[in-house]
């Protein structure tokens, strides 16, 4: 016995190990696990560090340029032999002609800085400076979009599985009513049309679980997908700060909060960083029309250098030489080169103030829309209120007429379609609420993340 218990262990405690117990996560857990292993976060961050890096080599152009140079040359030249002579203070014959070898050994250090370059790198770090700002700006809407996607998901997720919950106990319902029909057919109180009416009835609510359960199913994936982990694990997904009742005071707050379509226009342009983004990219473009420009000016260049040179290594101390200077250098025609140039830059400047318009106006549009869907959203959450009160007393009258007799099934199967459809609408009606209303945050920019 111990032995086979051991076995059926052994068996049993990788499964355990490999699968284990479903996760559960919160909304804000799921949040935060998006927005560190989502990958258009990832990508958007690492936008921001290349321009961080090209804010940095901006900045080196207003810094000096240091270079040392080190070089050997070895020439060898042949000349014709013309004869020979007798030079006297050798007392030897020297062979006039013939083939000589020198040597040269060099070393430099020289040192450049831009004086004056026609404000091109002045335009050159505005324009760096703006794009990494944008860069961060779009990171930061980043951030918001996955964040709301996460949010909308998540109560996506919550929505499906309060359907099954409902899908579910209709079935058992049914199930109920049809162990009573049968049994009062058994005893011929009713007719066998009702049974199998009913049994139809049944089977229809199974195909309704089975669609509920996989819409549940696939809207897990899709948030886990998003959020950046691996769909073949389980997670659950329970918060209880998400309630499934809406109160008055709540709905008249919200209805007074967002009614002024100007202040939300204005708080939008305030807080969003897309916009933000956009303007900032209008800024970049006009500090690009500025280093277009600065092919039209002169441009100013101090150096200094410094070399050691001779035909030995040992004696390249013998030569010194100290250089310094200034160049002015004017590009009087290139052409029409700097022309082209400063042409696109205005017209990369035109084309991001249109962006930048067409941003705000996309902005009012979205404000409009979210607040329709708002105010939508709690209209149809006070009906569905009423829809379910009505459809659950409608439910109960008619299964009463029907037990007793008074009533017939199609007008039971009617009320109880009539319920599910209520909890349904209900259920629906709330969560498109909560999503609503954080979709009017997101669209607004007030997530800070």
């Amino acid at each position: 016995m111990r032995v086979t218990t051991t076995i059926i262990a052994c068996i049993l405690l990788p499964g355990t190990l490999l699968f284990g117990q479903p996760k559960t996560l919160t909304l804000d857990q799921a949040r935060q696990i998006a927005l560190e292993r989502n990958l258009n976060v990832a990508q958007a961050q690492n936008n921001v560090e290349a321009a961080q890096a090209r804010v940095l080599a901006a900045t080196g152009n207003y810094l000096p340029t240091l270079s040392a140079l080190g070089a050997w040359h070895r020439s060898q030249t042949d000349v014709p032999v013309a004869g020979s002579y007798f030079d006297p203070n050798t007392l030897t014959f020297v062979t006039a002609g013939g083939r000589a070898l020198s040597s040269r050994f060099i070393t430099e250090l020289n040192l450049d800085y831009t004086v004056f370059d026609g404000f091109a790198r002045e335009g050159t770090m505005q324009q760096a400076s703006s794009n990494s700002v944008a860069s961060e700006l779009t990171a930061a809407r980043t951030r918001q979009t996955i964040a709301f996607d996460v949010e909308a998901g998540y109560l996506n997720v919550l929505r499906n599985e309060q359907l099954v919950r409902v899908s579910e106990e209709n079935l058992k319902r049914d199930r109920r009513q049809l162990e009573r029909i049968t049994e009062a057919n058994r005893v011929g109180s009713l007719s066998l049309a009702d049974v199998y009416r009913q049994q139809s009835q049944v089977a229809q609510d199974e195909l309704n679980v089975i669609t509920a359960q996989n819409n549940f199913d696939k809207s897990k994936a899709d948030l886990v997908a998003l959020m950046g982990l691996d769909v073949a694990e389980e997670y659950n997904f329970v918060d209880p700060s998400l309630g499934t009742e809406i109160s008055q005071a709540e709905l008249e707050a919200t209805l007074t909060q967002y009614k002024d379509f100007s202040q939300a226009s204005r708080q939008a342009l305030a807080q969003r960083p897309d916009y933000q983004a956009a303007a900032e990219t209008f800024s970049a473009t006009d500090a690009g029309v500025t280093s277009a420009r600065s092919g039209y000016l002169p441009s100013v260049t101090a150096n200094a250098g410094y070399s050691l040179n001779g035909e030995t290594f040992s004696s390249m101390s013998d030569t010194k030489t100290l250089n310094w200077g200034i160049n002015l250098r004017w590009n009087i025609f290139d052409g029409f080169g700097t022309n082209q140039a400063l042409q696109t830059a205005q017209v990369e400047r035109k084309n991001a103030d249109l962006s930048l318009r067409q941003t705000e106006r996309s902005i009012n549009v979205e404000i409009k829309k979210a607040m329709l869907d708002l105010d939508a959203a709690r209209k149809l959450y006070e009906v569905s209120q009423k829809g379910l009160v009505s459809a659950t007393e409608d439910r109960k009258i008619a299964e009463e007429r029907y037990n007793l007799g008074a009533g017939t099934l199609l007008d039971l199967l009617t009320a109880n379609a009539g319920l599910v459809n209520a909890e349904a609408n209900k259920i629906n009606a709330v969560y498109n609420y909560i999503t609503a209303k954080r979709n009017m945050e997101y669209v607004l920019g007030e997530r800070k993340l």
